[in-house]
């Protein structure tokens, strides 16, 4: 743990992002931490990085019962927030003084394709996502493909995404690099989780924070079908151009190098 935190602090500084700024790069944001002033622990909530398992130990260590949740209809992210309302760079750095903050990395090509298979290829029939899956194969994909999924390929939702990203537009939360969401250069994380290492992490994580006998290691969604990690990211993104995947890589950059993420697949 120690040589993660001291390796990220070298790639922050190495990149200049250890320097407060006016980009989303340079300037702190607190928007996303979940603070429980009660137990003295602090997560950045990174979509698509076990961010439903610790939603999950998050609504219990703000008092919902597990019960409850179980059964309830209501957004995770909508209930925690009833109770952990978003704080000030102010007000976060003064919880950080008795708590321990922490998130969990994960490789952005990973995370990106957890994504697209979440929200895109397993989208809830008439979903937000599957309406916009719709209009991504009406503009990438050729006429003469149309039998091709109902959702689209990964290829056309690359397409899209780098579209958006060179437009300017607003980023879906689930696909924003960790870098800006959580700007962990700017924000001292006290313990940095691996998504690849989650069960050890998360065990070390809950004993350092003494809970022990309140909250036990949780991997909801972790994945769907029998494939290994490998082979699910070797057999879609073969499916890119060697130019989809450079600009992907450039618009993650940050996330790979503070995190240590080799660029390959």
């Amino acid at each position: 743990m120690k040589e993660r935190k001291l390796y990220l602090l070298k790639k922050c500084h190495d990149n200049g992002l250890d320097v407060i700024g006016n980009d989303t790069l340079h300037k702190p944001n607190a928007w996303e931490y979940l603070v429980n002033r009660k137990h003295h622990i602090i997560w950045c909530n990174i979509f698509k990085a076990a961010s439903s398992s610790w939603m999950y130990n998050f609504n219990v260590l703000s008092g919902y019962t597990p019960e409850f949740l179980k059964q309830t209809k209501a957004v995770p992210l909508m209930l925690a927030r009833k109770k952990y309302p978003r704080l000030s760079v102010e007000k976060l750095r003064e919880a950080q003084r008795d708590s321990i903050t922490f998130l969990i990395a994960r490789n952005p090509y990973e995370r990106l394709l957890s994504a697209y298979r979440d929200k895109f290829m397993f989208a809830v029939p008439n979903s937000f996502h599957d309406k916009l899956g719709r209009k991504i194969i009406n503009k990438f994909r050729k006429n003469d493909e149309r039998t091709r999924p109902r959702y689209p390929t990964f290829s056309e939702f690359v397409s899209w995404f780098l579209e958006e990203i060179r437009l300017n537009n607003y980023i879906d939360m689930h696909l924003v690099p960790a870098t800006s969401f959580c700007t962990p250069c700017l924000i001292n994380i006290d313990i940095i989780v691996k998504f690849e290492s989650l069960n050890e992490d998360q065990l070390y994580l809950i004993e350092k924070a003494n809970l022990s006998s309140k909250i036990f290691p949780e991997w909801k969604n972790s994945g769907r079908g029998s494939k290994s990690t490998v082979e699910l990211l070797q057999s879609f993104y073969d499916q890119l151009t060697d130019d989809q995947k450079a600009r992907l890589y450039h618009y993650y950059k940050y996330d790979f190098e503070i995190f240590d993420y080799q660029f390959a697949v």
